[in-house]
């Protein structure tokens, strides 16, 4: 450590560090604008000029390092009147429309005229002759650039990207790329640390954010994921090959990533921003490789086991749900028993997901993961009223799923050859009769209902038909879904209302209609508007309704239910005290990582409940520090996204075997196309003068 005397104040800093560093590390505030704490000095704005004792004249603050028994002064009549023409020259190469622009109230620049009390007579109304880079990230609009050279600085020297330079045409300077390509074109990594270092606006992001939700905006796959997944950071270490490191990190937040990883609804894909440019990451993928690939097993090893509390919980119902709620209060310190109906655990994985899309094997490895634990399984245990558990129990979860299929209220809906989603599903499940005849029609357009339709081609079906409400673009199923049944010979009819089943003593046929509109009143209820003279009958000896599921709860219950047989909740806690619950069973049938997502926060009710704090996060791994250099990797941005192998559909059709082997080893190159968004908020925020003065009088 040095010692210097700034304005008076003395101060001690590291040695190396700029007078300017000095000063502002100490609450000193020196005006400047081509400085930032994550780059190289320029010295281009001279507005950090300081006096020190022994130089002759101001010296730009930021080139000068701190030597021992330096005396600084930041203010004279000299240096102010230099300041001035320094700030008079930047804003005359800046317009004067400030109040329409993006950054309004946000620019640094705005706020140092404010600091300097300078005139905005030098700013014009001008443009300059530089071209305009728009992608659907980042906007460059160099007429606002003041040649600070941050960001060519971020780009170069923090990135070691090297995509923006100087470039100069009609005798005027501006920042842009090797021949003024789009940013598309020229390698860019599109990771944002030129809008983020850019002090007046000239390069930002497309999007518009408040500073409270800049970071769901900038990491949507995070903020998308109903678990919050640390996704950038499990993709950064899957892109190294750490595999073992991936999976610990998926871990702190989802409990069954190989099931996921084929499962998953995927939404943080849907919001990624290399998908705004191009195609998005495959990061379900990412995540199943990451789980398979895994030797290390650090989650397991470094899970987090606090000492027992002397409660004791009863879980009902084994699904994702339930399973990751008793694992949850398990490690927090709570004896927990999971009772269970079925003959095994793993709800909707283990009887509702065909095994073509989610192998039995992979389920029941990741079921076990509860008991090793410590948590207490006994299967073939219904329980019908939860009341009952609070005798020997402290507490009680509700987890039972949706487990009863709907059948619409139509012509014909109790016929022999009409079946429910839930019931079809697990009769396949167990090798069971399924009462399916030789000519199906599948009643929905989500997921289970495409599952019913595969499910059915597999099990011989001679024609199998799934027709559903929605039109084509607004199908609730995954688009995949969707593809590789068309390809499995399922005929797909969108757009079409449910007439009627024919027959009389069993189906023989389904009446549809063309459906011209259909959305939902303030009520929920269906509004359906149909093409006139559009009626067709279609011959077929079985229906299944997969137009939705509800839990199987009765009267005897005792719970306070709401729509579609629901339990209602209050902070996780049921009608009864002591009672909660998670999952399907209060939100109705959502996906897997939903159900994990409200389990997690039906855990730290439950803990706050029993005399915890309901802190139930751990961290599996501790965290490296992020690597800032990029890289230049050519044509970045177009390296195609990476598709799972799949099984030809000839092959599909004939079992239940697995349909994707996954990405295997090009799970890493996939990996490497993440844009890392979350290394912008590595990045140092600007401080303005006023903040430094709300510090310095704290």
């Amino acid at each position: 450590m040095i010692h210097l005397t700034i304005d008076g104040h003395s101060v001690f800093v590291e040695e190396g560090q700029s007078v300017l560093e000095a000063a502002l590390q100490n609450n000193i505030y020196i005006p400047h604008l081509c400085h930032h704490p994550d780059l190289p000095e320029l010295g281009s704005c001279r507005l950090c000029l300081v006096e020190t004792d022994g130089t002759e004249g101001p010296q730009p603050s930021c080139s000068m390092t701190a030597e021992e028994g330096m005396v600084v002064r930041t203010r004279s009549e000299q240096i102010d009147h230099l300041r001035s023409l320094s700030m008079e020259l930047l804003m005359a190469a800046h317009p004067e429309h400030c109040t329409s622009c993006p950054k309004y109230g946000r620019c640094e620049m705005q706020l140092l005229i404010q600091y300097m009390d300078a005139t905005a007579a030098r700013m014009h109304l001008r443009v300059k002759k530089t071209p305009k880079n728009v992608t659907p990230l980042l906007e460059h609009e160099m007429n606002r650039c003041v040649l600070c050279g941050r960001c060519v600085r971020a780009c170069k020297d923090l990135r070691g990207v090297g995509v923006l330079q100087y470039n100069k045409a009609d005798m005027e300077t501006y920042v842009g790329t090797l021949h003024d390509k789009l940013l598309t074109e020229a390698d860019c990594r599109f990771c944002g640390a030129c809008a983020e270092v850019c002090p007046t606006g000239a390069i930002r992001d497309v999007v518009n954010f408040d500073a409270t939700e800049k970071r769901d905006v900038l990491i949507p796959c995070v903020a998308t994921c109903p678990a919050h997944a640390e996704i950038p950071t499990y993709v950064r270490y899957a892109a190294q090959g750490e595999y073992g490191k991936a999976n610990a990190v998926i871990h702190e937040k989802l409990p069954f990533p190989e099931a996921l990883g084929r499962v998953c609804t995927h939404k943080c894909e849907m919001e990624c921003r290399h998908g705004v440019v191009t195609d998005a990451v495959s990061i379900r993928e990412v995540k199943r490789v990451s789980a398979e690939k895994d030797e290390d097993l650090l989650w397991k090893k470094n899970a987090k086991q606090l000492p027992a509390t002397g409660k004791n919980v009863a879980v009902v119902g084994g699904g994702p749900s339930g399973l990751t709620v008793a694992m949850l209060l398990q490690k927090q310190g709570h004896a927990v028993t999971v009772y269970e109906a079925r003959e095994k655990t793993g709800g909707q994985m283990q009887y509702g997901i065909p095994a073509y899309r989610l192998p039995r094997n992979v389920v029941d490895k990741e079921c076990h993961y509860a008991e090793e634990f410590g948590v207490t399984v006994e299967t073939g245990t219904p329980i019908d009223r939860p009341q009952d558990l609070l005798k020997d129990c402290d507490a009680v979860v509700m987890a039972i799923g949706t487990t009863a299929g709907i059948r619409l209220p139509m012509e014909g809906s109790e016929l022999p050859g009409t079946l429910l989603n839930s019931d079809f599903l697990k009769a396949a499940s167990e090798g069971r009769k399924t009462g399916m005849g030789k000519n199906v029609i599948v009643l929905g357009g989500g997921n289970v209902a495409f599952d019913c339709a595969r499910t059915a081609v597999r099990l011989g079906a001679e024609s199998v038909t799934l027709a559903c409400l929605e039109a084509r673009e607004n199908m609730l199923a995954d688009e995949e879904e969707i593809c590789e049944a068309i390809e499995e010979g399922v005929t797909v009819l969108p757009a079409r209302s449910f007439e009627g089943i024919l027959g009389q003593d069993a189906v023989s046929g389904m009446k549809l209609m063309t459906v011209k509109s259909f959305t939902f009143d303030e009520n929920r209820r269906a509004v359906i508007e149909k093409e006139p003279g559009s009626e067709v009958e279609l011959a077929v000896d079985t229906v299944i309704f997969a137009v939705g599921q509800r839990p199987a709860l009765t009267e005897d219950c005792g719970l306070e239910r709401g729509r579609g047989n629901t339990l209602i909740t209050r902070d996780g806690m049921t009608s009864v005290p002591g009672i909660f619950a998670c999952g399907d069973v209060v939100s109705g049938t959502k996906s897997v990582v939903e159900a994990i997502a409200s389990a997690r926060e039906t855990a730290r009710a439950v803990d706050r409940y029993l005399g915890g704090d309901g802190g139930i996060e751990e961290t599996l791994l501790e965290r490296e520090a992020h690597d800032p250099v990029l890289g230049c990797v050519p044509d970045f941005i177009h390296r195609p996204r990476r598709a799972p192998e799949l099984l030809s559909a000839e092959e599909r059709k004939t079992s239940f075997t697995q349909v994707s082997a996954g990405l295997q080893d090009k799970a890493s190159e996939e990996a490497s196309r993440c844009l890392q968004c979350d290394l912008r908020f590595d990045i140092h925020p600007p401080r303005s003068w006023n903040q430094y003065q709300k510090e310095e009088r704290a």
